[in-house]
């Protein structure tokens, strides 16, 4: 039954189907497993033990009975430490919500359990989810998959960490400039971005609303397709037959080929030659209107943040990590007319990203230009931290920035994932284009 713990949540639900998987034995194993593991405390903020039983139980009655509401019915999952749930704590990895305990859940988790999953707890995040990095000397830094010195990513870490030590089938977390696919990378997961307002963000403790999305974290495509349309209550996309035979994939030469590391530039690479050699044809181009939105884009970001957690963070400065203290009071100055120029600029440059886009299946670059650096650096020297934070999210807020789904697949190179982003709405199309990309990538 240890086998469980590494299978997809789409073979899980498969087997629950078929009788071969009992969902009550199947969350008895992941519950054992995160009790035992010796980074539990690291990765889970919360284990919801009582829940994942009484869901499990009911799971396996509709199972005999031939009554499965989805294909995910009885599969345990983990959430992000900033969705709402209901009689349980909901922190947002900051001391500045210490205790609070929410009465409902967030809407998605209450899509989630009408479709039978298995909630197993809450995850450890970045400090108010305002980092790329996953460090939170606050609550608990999760460590990376690949590097248990190193970070996880952020700010999902504890989303992404839970899946990649065999602690539960799938993660649900958030994506403001890059938290679920960050993460997803560096632990050698697949993670999707969707569309902003695709998914309800209803009962989930904000960051930027204006750029907080929703996604899950996960081991395939597949699983990341089946858990979109559990969240939104819809009909999963049709993956059958992908190919990318004829499919046109455009290389960013923007701003993302910076300063990418040796080692995530290899593999981006490598990964390039792959899909040319199953079918792709690849373009490279240059989209010079992006550096106007990266200049935007901090206003943009501190205004919102500051807007929302102002008077919290004013109220017990010293509770926070004073990295992330410092980043969310970028707001204080912001003034309105700068902030209201900003999103106007935006907006003319989402506008000709996407004709200049349009012709293409999918832009692509390397998810991240760095690899997951090490903790204790990152606590000792500030000015390591700034700078491999801002690295660590510049490729992958590109899609948030434009407003466009992107999902991260894993390259052979541990740590080392490539970004696929499509246009606004289109996460079928993406998620397909992924199959076969995925296929190819093994």
């Amino acid at each position: 039954m240890q086998d469980w713990r590494w299978m997809t949540a789409a073979d899980l639900g498969r087997g629950i189907a078929a009788g071969h998987i009992d969902p009550v034995a199947l969350t008895e194993v992941y519950l054992d497993a995160i009790d035992a593991h010796e980074y539990r405390d690291r990765i889970y903020a919360r284990v919801t033990p009582d829940r994942a039983r009484g869901e499990a139980a009911a799971a396996a009655e509709r199972a005999k009975s031939g009554l499965r509401r989805g294909p995910l019915d009885g599969v345990p999952i983990s959430w992000k430490d900033n969705f709402d749930t209901a009689g349980v704590g909901t922190e947002a990895g900051t001391k500045l919500m210490e205790g609070r305990v929410p009465d409902t859940d967030a809407q998605v988790l209450q899509a989630a359990t009408a479709a039978g999953l298995v909630c197993l707890g809450k995850t450890h995040l970045s400090e108010i989810a305002f980092s790329g990095l996953g460090l939170n000397p606050m609550t608990a830094t999760s460590p990376c998959v690949n590097d248990a010195d190193a970070v996880a990513g952020g700010s999902s870490s504890g989303a992404a960490t839970s899946v990649a030590f065999g602690l539960a089938a799938a993660g649900i977390g958030t994506d403001t400039g890059g938290s679920v696919r960050i993460p997803s990378a560096w632990n050698d997961l697949v993670g999707l971005k969707t569309s902003h307002g695709r998914l309800s963000l209803d009962g989930v403790v904000p960051l930027c609303q204006t750029f907080d999305t929703v996604g899950p974290l996960c081991r395939t495509v597949e699983d990341a397709a089946l858990l979109l349309a559990t969240l939104e209550g819809s009909k999963p996309a049709d993956l059958a037959g992908a190919s990318l035979a004829g499919v046109r994939l455009m290389v960013l030469d923007t701003i993302v080929p910076d300063d990418v590391r040796d080692t995530p530039r290899q593999a981006f690479d490598d990964a390039v030659a792959t899909l040319q050699a199953a079918g792709a044809q690849i373009e490279h181009r240059y989209f010079a209107q992006l550096f106007d939105a990266f200049n935007v884009a901090g206003n943009l970001y501190a205004a919102d943040s500051y807007g929302w957690w102002r008077d919290r963070v004013e109220a017990a400065p010293e509770k926070m990590f004073p990295q992330i203290l410092e980043r969310v009071r970028g707001g204080q100055t912001v003034t309105g007319p700068d902030y209201c120029a900003g999103w106007n600029t935006l907006r003319q440059i989402r506008k000709e990203y996407f004709e200049w886009t349009a012709q293409f299946d999918a832009v692509i670059m390397p998810t991240a230009p760095i690899l997951p650096p090490n903790a204790q650096r990152l606590l000792d020297e500030d000015d390591y931290y700034k700078s491999e934070n801002l690295l660590a999210l510049r490729n992958t807020r590109v899609a948030n920035l434009m407003d466009v789904c992107s999902i991260t697949l894993p390259t052979k190179v541990p740590s080392c994932g490539i970004l696929f982003n499509g246009q606004n709405g289109t996460e079928a199309a993406l998620l397909r284009l992924a199959t076969a990309a995925a296929q190819a990538l093994v």
